[in-house]
């Protein structure tokens, strides 16, 4: 509760652009904590599964900092997720696509790219 709390007061009082990156984070973060009890038994497919939630973590953060190749390479994470999916259940590929369309349009729009272009909103 905490946590989400200070997320939620950094986004009242931080720049617009700042929700979205923190959105990424938390995605990457969650897969992340998720995904974990695949390393345990160490198979290398958890390895992999894991190295693509760091992306999203590094996305994340690297958006804050008004990094714009970040917000592509956030997009493409998701997007490489939404074809991963594609091999598991529809119900898979739909909350991935779904995600894909959230990330992708909260990325790219007009406010998400006065952030990126670094001028202050009006």
């Amino acid at each position: 509760m905490l946590c989400w709390r200070c997320c939620h007061e950094l986004e009242q009082t931080s720049r617009p652009g700042n929700r979205h990156c923190l959105r990424v984070i938390a995605v990457g973060t969650i897969g992340f904590v998720y995904h974990f009890t695949q390393l345990l038994p160490f198979h290398y497919d958890g390895i992999l599964i894991e190295l693509t939630e760091f992306v999203a973590i590094l996305c994340g953060a690297c958006m804050l900092r008004g990094d714009n190749w970040a917000r592509w390479l956030a997009v493409a994470w998701i997007a490489f997720h939404v074809v991963l999916s594609a091999f598991h259940s529809v119900h898979e590929v739909a909350i991935h696509a779904l995600l894909c369309a959230v990330i992708t349009w909260s990325l790219f729009r007009a406010d998400s790219a006065r952030y990126f272009r670094g001028i202050e909103p009006t």
